[in-house]
């Protein structure tokens, strides 16, 4: 088909090279996501978060096009994963190893923000954008999982870590096949 040959060609091609410096820089990088995310204040992380929030929130009307309830809701998570994913799918076509690396580690550290938000489904303590009513709180409650919404978040927070985890290993594992290849 030719509409999968552009993806069959990049699943071919050679990766670009990760430099040393390229890897320390993600490495600091991701040391200071880390750092951030435990330390912030409810597992906010002012700018990165922000910048998911507004994501989130335009997902709503975007996938409220489609006209299911469920998916208006589950719209604003859907569109904070899917922003990111995107940035990967662009970096992976084009074989750049931190590009996809760096957009992984913005997939999976979304999870974390989406835990915070399901592990508040019973008790509504976080502020909500314009009030109205908890995403979360609504589907778990449909699907009679509200009492499992703090079990939930921890299976989604600890998704979050190991994909960001397995995203710089395998920036690392890149790196270290990079320099193999150049000896």
């Amino acid at each position: 088909m030719p509409l999968l040959e552009p993806l069959a060609e990049a699943w071919e091609a050679e990766w670009q090279p990760v430099g040393t410096a390229a890897l320390a820089g993600v490495s600091l990088g991701f040391l200071l996501l880390a750092v951030l995310a435990i330390r912030a204040d409810q597992g906010w992380i002012p700018l990165l978060d922000g910048v998911n929030l507004v994501f989130h929130e335009a997902g709503h009307p975007i996938f409220g096009l489609l006209g299911w309830e469920v998916l208006t809701i589950l719209g604003g998570t859907f569109m904070q994963l899917l922003v990111p994913l995107l940035a990967l799918g662009a970096f992976w076509l084009r074989r750049d190893a931190v590009g996809t690396s760096v957009t992984g580690i913005w997939a999976f550290e979304n999870l974390l923000n989406i835990a915070r938000y399901v592990a508040d489904a019973r008790a509504q303590v976080l502020p909500l954008v314009g009030g109205g009513e908890h995403d979360w709180a609504t589907l778990l409650g449909r699907w009679g999982l509200l009492a499992q919404d703090t079990t939930l978040a921890h299976g989604l927070q600890s998704l979050g870590w190991l994909g960001m985890v397995a995203c710089w290993a395998w920036l690392a594992w890149r790196w270290h096949r990079s320099r193999s290849e150049q000896a």
